[in-house]
């Protein structure tokens, strides 16, 4: 069944609600602030690449105030261990039974700070959370809820010390963005505000966590024209075929492109998607699952410039795809 456009002008509504609400807490922000919630929406995961003290925390904080859920904030060092993240079975000799103790990554919002300072085998355990929903702790398994979102942060200037993200952890992501620092007005109303530490803690709920799986329902149920789909695909596909690149979209980034298009697309007030809403989100969708050959990021090569070049060479359609 397909969206109403009823359904969809109050998804919109919601919608703007809501990121004007974590834009009370996040200022100066509000593209940035759109994309992860569609990214939530489309119950995905986000990763910001930024520098310390941009406000990635208060983000994480603002969205979970902002659906009623909870926050947990993870800071991964080189120490840390899987079950520090998923949680233990301990024995109980009380009640002779072995009881489940959740770790922090059992939130509705779950901060993972400085991902790539934590070994590989810790980066690892949010595997499974991010991919399935369930933590498997001693072969039983632990549902995370709905809705579940890790925003893992990573600094781009300083790597001594750090675990490169392998390509196929960095796939599981759904976009990649960054805050970036505020524009000069919006620095002054943050200096301004400076007696109030942390911003996010005087703002109200818009929604519930049962309200946001329910929107997120409702996105699925977003239509994608046939020539839409066949366009996505055929942007995957030259991406894969760009000779500076050693790796390009996969299937998996491909499904990402449709279920955030669709989140895109409701947002708008649209019961259906354009190709344009899969221009405007290939670079955080895209961007981070591309690698290009050693010799041609040496060279001066992007994935920016090669995701610019496959969207100027793939034409987008033009008219609807008869079935």
């Amino acid at each position: 069944m397909t969206m109403t456009p009823e359904q969809s002008a109050w998804f919109a509504q919601t919608f703007d609600r809501l990121a004007g609400n974590v834009g009370q807490a996040v200022l100066g922000k509000p593209t940035t602030v759109r994309l992860v919630l569609t990214c939530m929406l489309a119950e995905g995961h986000v990763l910001l690449e930024d520098a310390p003290g941009t406000g990635k925390t208060m983000l994480a904080r603002a969205i979970a105030a902002s659906v009623q859920g909870s926050h947990s904030r993870i800071q991964f060092t080189p120490d840390l261990l899987p079950s520090d993240v998923t949680g233990v079975t301990i024995y109980d000799q009380k009640t002779g039974a072995f009881d489940f103790h959740p770790g922090p990554v059992f939130a509705s919002i779950v901060l993972a700070d400085e991902i790539n300072r934590a070994s590989p085998k810790t980066q690892s355990s949010l595997l499974e959370v991010m991919e399935e929903g369930q933590v498997t702790v001693d072969g039983v398994p632990h549902t995370a809820g709905r809705p579940f979102m890790v925003i893992a942060t990573q600094n781009p200037i300083e790597q001594a010390g750090t675990y490169r993200l392998p390509e196929a952890q960095l796939d599981r992501f759904l976009m990649k963005t960054s805050l970036g620092y505020p524009d000069r007005a919006a620095a002054v109303e943050i200096l301004a505000g400076s007696a109030q530490k942390d911003r996010s803690a005087a703002l109200a709920p818009i929604v519930t966590t049962q309200a946001v799986a329910e929107m997120a329902d409702l996105a699925a149920t977003v239509h994608v024209d046939p020539a839409v789909l066949d366009y996505v695909a055929g942007l995957a596909e030259a991406t894969r075929n760009v000779p500076e690149a050693r790796l390009g979209v996969s299937i998996r980034g491909a499904l990402a492109m449709t279920r955030c298009i669709k989140v895109w697309a409701a947002s708008q007030g649209r019961n259906y998607v354009l190709p344009d809403d899969v221009k405007q989100l290939a670079l955080p969708v895209w961007a981070h699952r591309i690698v290009l050959d050693p010799e041609a990021e040496f060279t001066g090569t992007t994935t920016e410039g090669v995701l610019a070049r496959v969207l100027a060479d793939v034409p987008a359609p033009q008219e609807r795809q008869t079935v």
